[in-house]
Order: C-alpha cells, then structure tokens, then sequence
C-alpha cells in the first residue's frame, strides 16, 4: 500500500477513536461532550491527569479498550509521519545531487532561464526532441515539480553569475531568457555574454522597445510574445487559409507536418549530386523548401533542381518526423546544428 495511503487511514482511525472515545466517556461518566473529549485525550497520550467524575466499572473496561487500541495507532501513526518526512527528504537529496553532477559533465547544452507557462512549452519541445539542456528556476514549488519529473533543474535567481556557473554556461551553447520582466531579462543576456562570448541568445521581450535594448546587452535573437500573437491574429482574419496551413506545420500536439532542417554530412551518398537526382519527393515525401550553402546566412527559396549539395550544405524540409529522419539518415546528418 502506498505510504500516504496508509497514513490516511491511520488518521482516520485514529479520529473516528478519538469520536467514540468522546462519546463513549460522555454518556457512561454523564459528562459533557468537551469533558468526553477530555478524557479520551489523556487516555490515549497517557498523561495521567485526574479524572472529570468517578470511573464506573463500565468507564474503566472502556479505558482499558481505548487505550489498548489508541496508544498503538497514534504510536504507529507518528512512526510511520516520521518516515515519510526522512524518505522524502532523502529522495529529494539524491534527486538534487544527481541533477547537480549531470550539469557539470554537460558540454554544448542550452539552459533556459524561466519554467513559467512559455518555459514549460520550451520543456516540453526540448524533451520531445531529447536535447540536453538545463532550467534555471526561482519558484521553489516549480523547482520541486521539474525536479520530480527528473529533469536537470536549478532553484536560483538567473540574474546572478554564481547561479549560471552552477548551470555550466561556460560549456553551454545557447541560453533562452523566459522571464517575466525585461529587466530581467536584459540582466540575464547581459551576465550571460560576459561569462561566455560565443554563447548563442535568445531572449523574450515584453515591452514594443525592449528587442533594441536585449540585442545591445548581447542577445542574438529577441522574441515578443505579444507582437507575434497579433500579427497570428490579425492573419487569421485576413488569410484564414494560410494561417491553417502553418497551423499544421507549427503545431506542438499531434505533429503531422514539421519544418525540419537536415545537414548533409562528409561521407553521404547525397556530396555532389544535383537536387533532382535525389528524388526527394518521390522517395521520402518530404518537400525541399529552401536550402543554404556551406557557409553562407541566406537561404534559397524554392531551390532549382539543377542544385548541387555539397558538405555542410542545408536542406529545410517539410513533412513528419519518420520522412525527415529517413532523410537524414542518407544525408548523413550528425546531428549537430551550429547556432547563427
């Protein structure tokens, strides 16, 4: 049986005892029912105090009754409270110090600052895709909740340098700042590119003015909420069937399209082969979207057929997770991707 389980029923055994006590000694002693109460509570802790009337023959075998059953459940129920603070405690320490030793053997990991409700969509993506990362969280009761769910989770305020240490920032390779305010936010960005140079940042911005002042404290990449929810909006009124589509593509739950990238790698079969060989439609139906050249920022819309990949180079492909990771099975995608 469960442990909390088996408290509650001790407790209410010990309650309904301590109902019957209290009625019991009320009607055999003809006593008030807080006199009853009385009697039942030294008799069941054992104090010895001095009896509110004379005890009848009756009242002493009913003693004898609550005591037999009252000093064995209250004993066990204490025992087994006492218990189920140790465990708990020790469980929680075991937690916290594995969580601790796996962030320090982390290396090209991301943290994320933030596990309120637009952090836990970033948890939630960064699990599904089994990427390692870090949470930085300051409310103790979402720490203890991400940290039961065996994730690797720090309870501490991101502003401060002693806390991103402890998230291993230095061997991080990117950071996301999801908290409340901008002001935190700009300290976060702030402390985060003076302990680690090459760091990739992204951060949310609340306020219309705040992406300006994120990217002079050091962000790569800002992220309004707000500006994307009204522009998404005022599309859905505007272009309702666009925005179904993309509704498709970018939806969290029950995935049936993704925008993928897929990198192809040294030794694949794809190196030096024109986009229209590939037959990436056909074999995969997948649709190539875009791609971008070795070494290059921009990417090419709608690329010609006559395209040839090399090393490096990057597809973005439309379609489900098992079509792209066929994909990338041939185009022998490490899996790395390198933040711009």
């Amino acid at each position: 049986m469960n442990e909390k389980k088996k408290l509650r029923i001790i407790l209410v055994i010990l309650l309904s005892l301590v109902l019957i006590g209290t009625l019991g000694y009320s009607f055999l002693l003809k006593v008030s029912l807080l006199d009853g109460l009385y009697m039942t509570i030294i008799t069941i802790s054992s104090v010895g105090y001095k009896e509110v009337a004379p005890m009848t023959d009756s009242a002493k075998i009913f003693s004898i009754i609550i005591i037999f059953f009252g000093v064995g459940t209250v004993g066990y129920a204490l025992t087994n409270l006492l218990l189920l603070i140790v465990e708990g405690d020790k469980n929680y320490f075991w937690r916290r110090r594995k969580m601790e030793s796996n962030i320090a053997k982390m290396n090209n990991h991301y943290i994320l600052c933030g596990a309120g409700e637009t952090g836990e969509v970033i948890i939630n993506e960064f699990t599904k895709n089994k990427t390692d990362f870090v949470i930085i969280e300051k409310d103790v009761h979402r720490y203890k909740t991400f940290l039961a769910q065996g994730l690797n989770i720090i309870n501490g305020d991101a502003t401060e340098e002693e806390v991103l240490q402890m998230a291993n920032i230095k061997q991080a390779k990117g950071i996301i700042s999801s908290l409340p305010t901008d002001v935190d936010n700009v300290f976060v960005v702030l402390t985060a590119r003076t302990m680690n140079r090459s760091l990739y940042i992204i951060s949310r911005a609340i306020d219309k003015h705040a992406p300006d002042k994120l990217k002079r404290a050091g962000a790569n990449k800002t992220i309004s909420a707000n500006e994307i929810g009204g522009r998404r909006m005022a599309a859905q009124m505007l272009r309702p069937s666009v925005v179904s589509f993309l509704e498709i593509v970018t939806s969290i739950d029950d995935v049936q399209l993704d925008l993928q990238d897929v990198i192809i790698g040294k030794n694949s079969e794809i190196v030096g082969q024109e986009l229209k060989q590939l037959r990436i439609p056909d074999r995969f139906g997948l649709v190539v979207i875009a791609t971008k050249k070795f070494g290059q920022t921009n990417m090419t819309l709608n690329p010609k057929s006559d395209l040839i990949l090399n090393s490096g180079d990057v597809m973005l492909v439309l379609g489900n997770n098992l079509q792209v990771n066929e994909l990338r099975k041939i185009a022998a995608d490490s899996g790395t991707r390198d933040l711009e």
